[in-house]
């Protein structure tokens, strides 16, 4: 069965730094286009970050874009989201995703969504989030 499990999570002063990590099983590593998401109570959960794990083509949110980095270890199936420079606003828990797109889907359409952070619905894989607060 296809899972996400993301680790990392905890308690930071502002402008500290905390690197999330979230492994893959299955194959939905080759789902090829990867993003964190962020969720506060009350609100809808809202993607930071994505990355192409075929050519590592990254996109970010204007509200983490020069703080956070989103990256990926083919060998271990892994992707990490880097926090730095982190905020109280940035208190949230972390949610990883894979974009799962039909398998007759061009790798070009699959590609432009993802650079333009993905196109998330249901149909994808969540993972249950690892809780991020940053203190004053």
């Amino acid at each position: 069965q296809e899972k996400l499990e993301e680790s990392g999570g905890g308690s930071v002063t502002t402008g500290g730094s905390r690197r999330l990590s979230c492994t893959t099983s299955g194959d939905i590593y080759d789902k090829n286009c990867m993003g964190w998401f962020r969720q506060v109570p009350g609100k809808e959960r809202e993607v930071v970050a994505t990355i192409y794990t075929v050519d590592d083509t990254q996109w970010y949110d204007d509200s983490v874009k020069g703080r956070f980095i989103i990256s990926r270890d083919s060998a271990k199936h892994t992707v990490y989201l880097s926090m730095n420079d982190l905020k109280p606003e940035d208190s949230a828990m972390y949610i990883c995703a894979a974009d799962v797109h039909p398998t007759t889907t061009p790798s070009s359409v699959v590609r432009t969504s993802c650079v333009f952070g993905g196109s998330w619905n249901s149909e994808d894989v969540y993972g249950r989030g690892t809780q991020i607060s940053v203190s004053s």
